[in-house]
């Protein structure tokens, strides 16, 4: 889950998991793959900084084959 502010200052929590677009209107609004559109306060830039530490935090980024590197075979 990624922390994140809503326009009237309340703060709430989004799975990452689920987020499908990210874009600036000029307020950031992030879309859901189920179609749920959410806009916030924190920029383009840092949801997508927060949403890489989530997949970091969770080792989504740190597994090889999901990265696409190749396994190191002795």
């Amino acid at each position: 889950m990624i922390e994140l502010t809503r326009l009237n200052g309340k703060s709430f929590s989004l799975n990452a998991l689920y987020i499908e677009i990210v874009e600036s209107f000029p307020d950031t609004t992030i879309t859901l793959t189920n179609g749920r559109k959410y806009i916030v306060l924190e920029s383009e830039k840092e949801v997508h900084k927060r949403i890489t530490q989530f997949y970091k935090n969770i080792q989504v980024l740190s597994n090889p084959h999901i990265r696409g590197d190749e396994d190191e075979e002795e």
